[in-house]
């Protein structure tokens, strides 16, 4: 088993779809990355997912496969950048993650916050889900990340940065897009999509949110990411709340309309280890005032 495997399997399993992962992450044929997915199973020796009409999904091994993927493509990686620090004079880092999506609005304000105190420092970013991120946390390999509230956030300390509203992400042709609001009750008979367990804040606030409003959905499809929802969005029709901050990624084909009611909101919070007395962290908690007009 090779680490071109993982990235294949991992980058088909966050796209939902065998040719935007070979077309949009990894610039190969189609044909060639199903070899490889294949290949891969055999020597697994179990199915790691089926392909359907509408992209793929994972089997309860694939699911499980896709953790330990990941986490042997962060070792590797930071195994190389281990050995690309040692060679290399010293000088300040900070690792920082990102709640994949986050980072365009967050990231060039921070950059400015600490090259202004720290003008050689070595920022080392990283993007991720929420847990992923809160994990990577706890085991010291990030100095802060830009992520949800968790419910098993340990020795985990966080700031609130802003708050996000959860919106209906729907096709922009769809009978409901001319509506100014949309009611939970008015979705009742739609097919909709739920977040996959990667996204774990999101998905309580959406039941939440249904449950306050007397509506039980069974969804027709989980999705990865929010590259994943659009596409499930655009081809099967379907309605499903996401945070707010999705916009800058629709195409013209998916659009927004706003939630009736209590509306679902998330916070976005920077969290860190309570022993961690960096002063480069200490910086950043200081403007997290500038932060949150940055993101907004």
């Amino acid at each position: 088993m090779e680490l071109r495997h993982l990235r294949y399997f991992i980058a088909v399993a966050e796209e939902g779809s065998f040719s935007l992962a070979a077309g949009r992450r990894l610039h190969t044929a189609q044909p060639s990355l199903s070899r490889q997915i294949r290949d891969l199973e055999e020597e697994v020796g179990a199915r790691l997912m089926n392909r359907g009409a509408h992209g793929i999904e994972l089997t309860p091994a694939g699911k499980a496969f896709l953790d330990h993927a990941r986490t042997a493509l962060f070792e590797a990686e930071a195994a190389k950048q281990a050995a690309l620090r040692a060679a290399q004079p010293a000088r300040p880092a900070f690792a920082l993650g990102f709640l994949s999506g986050t980072e365009i609005g967050l990231l060039p304000e921070v950059t400015r916050i600490l090259r202004a105190d720290f003008p050689g420092i070595d920022i080392r970013l990283s993007s991720d889900y929420s847990p992923a991120l809160a994990k990577a946390l706890l085991r010291g390999r990030l100095d802060a990340a830009f992520m949800r509230v968790e419910e098993q956030m340990g020795d985990l300390a966080s700031k609130r940065v802003r708050t996000d509203a959860l919106v209906f992400v729907l096709p922009a042709n769809h009978r409901l897009a001319s509506h100014a609001t949309i009611a939970p009750q008015e979705i009742a008979n739609e097919p909709f999509l739920f977040p996959s367990s990667t996204a774990p804040a999101v998905r309580r606030a959406v039941v939440e949110y249904l449950g306050r409003a007397g509506v039980e959905l069974k969804p027709k499809h989980e999705v990865h990411n929010v590259v994943h929802a659009i596409s499930m969005i655009a081809s099967t029709r379907a309605v499903m709340l996401l945070p707010a901050y999705v916009k800058h990624f629709l195409p013209e084909q998916v659009t927004t309309r706003p939630a009736r009611g209590e509306v679902p909101t998330l916070d976005l919070i920077i969290a860190w280890q309570k022993a961690n007395n960096s002063p480069i962290l200490k910086l950043l908690l200081s403007r997290t005032g500038k932060l949150a007009g940055a993101a907004a």
